[in-house]
């Protein structure tokens, strides 16, 4: 290699780069200046209510077009029928009757552990405050401390009085501090602390609700699971009735990338005291985003992270509320994106980018920068179509900006002159090659697991990409895409976003026990691609316990050490079981919405649902199914148990 004039070519490479990011900035201060003086015009002032109407409004007509056509509004408001039915069962009628409230309260745990609630108060005002104190006091667990400390002004000197009634009432457990000044949410909240002597911390709004067994549920995973750090679903409702929901939000279990992505994890947060040695509760510089970050930080330390998989919180909406929508607090966007720096920056990551999705300004994506550069083997299982496989590889020799890539072509059982005059033509080039797979028996049949470990074999690169040949790439950085978080030493396979020729979704990531096999499904099959997708999951990079083998990366010193496909899965649910032995290693499988393809599903070998692919499809389910039992009991931890396994839109149970 001609290092001088490699080092040239990167100077002006480098040179350009500068340059094009000096005229975007002046750019920038150019339009920056120019919009400050269009908010500053009196008549853009007046114009506001009118500006809100027209943006209510293009967010109905946005809403419609995330559904796709009439066929997506249409399973829209069955899922909307679906989830009206289900809030019935969430608010008030979920509390505890008499006779459990007893049950729970007389349950004598082996570590009845102190829980000190800590309340910011601010101007509070009355009704919110008495109905926040009562969902304390009228908790079925009683060893808890409910800590107010409150910077209310003057006028709201009633704040003071109230707090001072509930004390006298229940004898000791609430204690309450009237700060000499207000010092926001994470300075009051800090005061809170200190008034606090229990073992573990819970972090309330002063406006919001719990239920009645929130911290019965919380005290019962401390003692069944040494939870350090745990948290639990929750619902928005609107006005005086936490029946009246607006939106109900069923989490996954803890996930990292989702955390990064987005602050899921948000209340009721309770966690170990000792997870804040050395460390600050809230921190000022990230107002607005604060509790993003410590959960960012005290979930690093947690041994033990918990989901409880039930609606615990009840987040009231109301004006000024972050619950109302993001534009009462526009600086959180700018803190929870400092916040997710902050936490890469602790991990050991630089040179990475933080952007907003278009799901939700505080939904990020991140791209991670690409170490080295390390070659990508790319295994192509083919049997005739040669104009699959050829629309397959030249769009990845076409659009493709990652270089240092090659392509096996595995050869298996072909017949047709057309895929040999391709495979001819192929010879020419550069990064591509064929190799042969000989069945051990002619009645062996094909194995798709057989052919791919085959090809793996040949493979010269640091990472193997499976993938069908019957897909198309879509997005011209997609090996990018999925290598920045296969090279991560956390991870094990990395899968993208496929989509059908009528541009609605083949795969989104795979959810155990989903469908009607209870082995596996893909999540939000046959949405639309403009659709958002639960909680804007579509749209954010996330953990998944499993991704589709017809696009799949991982190291292959992962993919040897782990036995390859298991090739006892001939044609099903290979891609899965290889998923979870990552899993058992400890290692995180991740889908990102960023890598896309079209993926013409079935053409190379037809369907599974008749004759004798039916029979073997059942075969393979059962051998799942009887190899990944405790794991399939157990349950997706990616997926809420609330969901309905029948439906992949995450539309919840319905109870019969």
């Amino acid at each position: 290699m001609d290092y001088r004039e490699a080092y040239e070519k990167e100077h002006i490479k480098t040179a350009d780069l500068a340059e094009r990011v000096a005229v975007l900035e002046a750019k920038n201060e150019e339009l920056t200046f120019k919009l400050n003086r269009i908010k500053n015009n009196p008549l853009w002032k007046m114009s506001s209510p009118l500006r809100k109407g027209m943006h209510f409004a293009i967010r109905q007509r946005d809403r419609l077009k995330n559904c796709g056509n009439l066929r997506g509004v249409v399973a829209k408001l069955k899922y909307k029928s679906i989830e009206r039915q289900a809030m019935e069962r969430y608010g008030t009628k979920s509390f505890p009757d008499e006779a459990e409230r007893v049950r729970q309260q007389e349950t004598v745990f082996e570590r009845a552990v102190k829980i000190s609630i800590l309340v910011p108060l601010y101007n509070t005002p009355e009704s919110f405050l008495r109905e926040m104190i009562e969902s304390v006091t009228n908790q079925t667990y009683g060893n808890w401390e409910l800590c107010l400390a409150d910077g209310s002004d003057a006028e709201h000197a009633y704040v003071g009085e109230i707090c001072a009634e509930y004390i006298k009432a229940d004898k000791g457990r609430i204690v309450y501090q009237k700060l000499e000044k207000n010092a926001g949410i994470s300075g009051n909240t800090n005061e809170c602390l200190k008034l606090a002597t229990g073992e573990y911390i819970g972090l309330f709004d002063h406006d919001d609700i719990l239920h009645p067994s929130a911290l019965y549920e919380y005290v019962k995973v401390i003692n069944e699971q040494g939870a350090d750090y745990i948290y639990c679903d929750e619902t928005t409702f609107k006005g005086n009735d936490i029946n009246h929901m607006l939106t109900m939000h069923f989490k996954p279990d803890y996930a990292i990338d989702n955390l990064r992505a987005n602050n899921y994890i948000c209340h009721f947060s309770v966690f170990a005291r000792n997870l804040l040695d050395g460390t600050e509760l809230f921190r000022s510089k990230f107002d607005g985003s604060q509790d993003h970050d410590m959960i960012l930080r005290l979930t690093d330390r947690a041994k033990k992270v918990v989901h409880v998989p039930r609606l615990l919180y009840y987040w009231r909406s109301h004006a000024g509320s972050v619950a109302s929508g993001i534009d009462a607090k526009p600086y959180a966007v700018q803190a929870a994106k400092g916040a997710v720096a902050d936490h890469l920056k602790r991990h050991g990551y630089d040179h990475f980018q933080i952007t907003s999705t278009r799901a939700f300004e505080t939904i990020f994506k991140i791209r991670y920068s690409i170490v080295g550069n390390p070659k990508i083997s790319i295994v192509i299982a083919n049997k005739d179509h040669a104009s699959d496989l050829r629309r397959c590889i030249s769009s990845i020799v076409e659009k493709s900006t990652y270089e240092n890539y090659e392509i096996i072509v595995v050869e298996n059982n072909s017949t047709t002159q057309e895929i040999f005059d391709y495979y001819k033509e192929l010879e020419d080039a550069e990064q591509v090659k064929v190799v042969t797979y000989k069945a051990p028996s002619e009645k062996a049949g094909f194995n798709y697991s057989a052919v791919n470990n085959f090809g793996v074999s040949h493979a010269a690169g640091d990472y193997i990409l499976l993938l069908n040949n019957d897909t198309q790439v879509i997005t011209v950085n997609w090996m990018e895409e999925l290598l920045m978080y296969a090279q991560r030493e956390d991870v094990g396979a990395v899968g993208g976003k496929l989509y059908y020729e009528n541009k609605t979704i083949q795969h989104a990531g795979v959810v155990l026990a989903l469908g009607a096999h209870r082995t596996a499904g893909h999540s939000h099959y046959g949405q639309h691609r403009e659709n958002l997708g639960y909680m804007g999951r579509l749209c954010y990079t996330q953990n998944v316990s499993a991704v589709t083998g017809a696009c799949l990366l991982v190291k292959k010193s992962l993919f040897e050490e782990v036995g390859g496909l298991d090739e006892g899965f001939a044609i099903s649910l290979n891609d899965v079981d290889f998923c979870l032995k990552l899993r058992k290693k400890g290692l995180l499988n991740v889908f990102t919405p960023f890598a896309e393809l079209y993926h013409y599903e079935s053409i190379s070998r037809g369907l599974d649902n008749e004759g004798e692919k039916a029979k073997r499809y059942n075969q393979e389910s059962e051998k799942f199914r009887n190899k990944w039992k405790e794991v399939l009991d157990a349950g997706d931890p990616y997926y809420n148990p609330n969901f309905s396994l029948d439906r992949s839109d995450f539309a919840l149970k319905i109870e019969q």
